[in-house]
């Protein structure tokens, strides 16, 4: 009887002891999953702030650039710096909201600092550009609203960001160039300078007056409100084609009027040429017989049937007759 007792107090002590064990791991699972509850919302809450500061610091900058003399009517930099400034906010609060949650930040440093050869082999592309973003931006070869010229692709600079620069062309068609590119490239900045000058390459014919010429070519190039009167316009023979004269108009003219002074400049000369009587030679093809088409070939070109073909017109050039030989045959 005793050794029931004491088996059965020794099952009410093992339950006893397991109920509690489990209380103990339902209070501490509560607990857990009431700080993970704590650090998410404050996660949240930080990375919402992260935002918003992102976006203030953005503004802020931007004001702050804005008072800078230099940098006032220059958005290159302001948008650059704006951008970097952007990109810096969100790295740290991305730092602080995996802190919040629990995560060892100083690890993940040292994991991507052990991975930076990697990353750099990987991505040094797109390192690249950046680094040539921040050269571009330091020597400015050329600002938003500039017309530029960058590998063949003609357009007006929209803005410079960490990886591409962004350019529309004279079709309204967005552009983006790769930094890393732009800078090994080279770059003509169309708009760089005050003034342009213009180069037209006319033609004329071999019989007209060259002087004339001139003073019409000179005279029609003066005559347009946008050509600049100092340097003076200037025409002159370069060339002797085949078929024309190849003369040579310049003429001066600020970078914003430029397109539109060309095509007038053009259209003038064209004009100032047919009024003067000056012939504007284009390509021609013209048949010159060699020799007599009649003429006999030698006998050694021919041949025997060669020679019995040009006496039947009708053969085409071959003989339909049978040989001598074998009519006796």
């Amino acid at each position: 009887m005793s050794s029931t007792l004491d088996t059965f107090d020794t099952l009410l002590a093992t339950g006893q002891q397991a109920v509690a064990v489990d209380a103990v791991m339902l209070a501490r699972l509560t607990q857990i999953a009431g700080d993970f509850a704590v650090n998410l919302s404050v996660a949240l809450i930080i990375l919402t702030a992260t935002v918003f500061a992102a976006r203030w610091a953005s503004s802020a900058t931007r004001k702050a650039l804005g008072r800078v003399r230099g940098f006032r009517h220059d958005p290159t930099v302001m948008s650059f710096a704006v951008q970097v400034v952007r990109v810096l906010v969100y790295l740290i609060g991305f730092i602080a909201v995996l802190q919040r949650l629990g995560v060892q930040t100083t690890s993940i440093i040292a994991v991507l600092g052990a991975a930076s050869l990697a990353v750099g082999l990987a991505l040094q592309g797109t390192l690249s550009n950046v680094a040539a973003g921040v050269m571009l931006l330091v020597l400015r070869p050329y600002r938003v609203g500039d017309l530029v010229n960058i590998g063949g692709n003609v357009g007006k600079v929209q803005r410079l960001d960490l990886f591409f620069t962004q350019l529309s062309d004279a079709n309204n068609v967005k552009i983006m160039a790769p930094n890393g590119k732009v800078f090994g490239d080279i770059i003509l900045n169309l708009s760089g300078q005050k003034n342009r000058r213009m180069e037209l390459k006319l033609g004329v014919g071999y019989g007209d007056n060259l002087n004339i010429a001139k003073e019409a070519l000179v005279g029609a190039a003066s005559g347009i409100d946008a050509v600049l009167p100092d340097p003076a316009p200037w025409a002159g023979v370069t060339d002797l084609l085949d078929s024309s004269v190849e003369m040579t108009l310049t003429a001066w003219t600020t970078s914003d009027d430029y397109w539109q002074a060309r095509a007038d400049v053009f259209q003038a000369a064209k004009e100032a040429l047919d009024a003067a009587g000056i012939e504007i030679p284009f390509p021609h093809q013209v048949a010159v017989p060699y020799g007599d088409d009649y003429a006999p070939l030698p006998l050694a070109t021919e041949g025997v049937q060669g020679l019995r073909g040009r006496t039947n017109p009708r053969s085409a050039g071959f003989d339909t007759r049978p040989d001598d030989d074998q009519n006796e045959a």
